[in-house]
């Protein structure tokens, strides 16, 4: 196994980066869709959020209402840090055994976690082969996420400052892809990403 941590800001497009090293063969580990699944109705992470944030945040199907905890979190360092001190721990435990089953395997693994740099940071980092970052400028995350999924304005903003600077993520980076230009460019970029990884993978196999 050999394990690359993808990351970038929000509106990067760094899900679709995961995707074309998908289509190319690699297992992507998605923090993002675990995070949904361990937030899920019934689990202890999803009963514990209730128990600190109130009913509020529960839609009317039952299910987790996302935006109603951004409205919350992120207009409040202290519950912002609550919330992360409960999806944490469950959102790294199954990261763990995921990458657990696929220890013994020749697998090439993305390891998509948008907050990377920060995990490391705060000595939560993971061990991964390669570091790739996705990197746009934020104005362009910006009008992106405006127009393409009718986000606000203040909000986008909000998020990003929360996140690791554009400078902090650079300074990580083994490989950096840009996304400021069209699909083709991009396409052309992962396919260079993923020459660099298969090298990786064989001088690992052959160490």
């Amino acid at each position: 196994m050999i394990v690359i941590g993808l990351t970038g800001g929000i509106g990067s497009g760094k899900s679709t980066v995961a995707g074309l090293l998908a289509a190319k063969g690699a297992v992507v580990v998605d923090a993002d869709a675990i995070t949904r699944e361990v937030q899920q109705p019934g689990t202890p992470v999803f009963q514990a959020m209730v128990e600190r944030f109130g009913p509020g945040i529960v839609a009317a199907d039952g299910s987790l209402d996302r935006p109603a905890v951004a409205d919350i979190v992120f207009a409040d360092p202290g519950a912002l840090a609550d919330l992360n001190a409960i999806v944490h721990p469950a959102v790294g435990a199954a990261i763990a055994e995921r990458m657990a089953a696929l220890a013994s395997t020749e697998a090439v693994v993305i390891l998509d976690v948008p907050l990377l740099v920060e995990a490391a940071q705060a000595g939560r980092g993971y061990p991964v082969d390669g570091f790739l970052v996705v990197d746009v400028d934020p104005e362009v995350a910006v009008r992106r996420l405006v127009e393409q999924r009718a986000m606000r304005e203040e909000d986008v903003r909000a998020r990003i400052n929360r996140q690791a600077s554009r400078a902090e993520r650079l300074a990580r980076a083994d490989r950096v892809i840009r996304n400021d230009g069209s699909p083709a460019e991009l396409e052309e970029q992962v396919d260079a990403i993923w020459s660099w990884i298969r090298e990786l993978s064989a001088t690992a196999a052959k160490g």
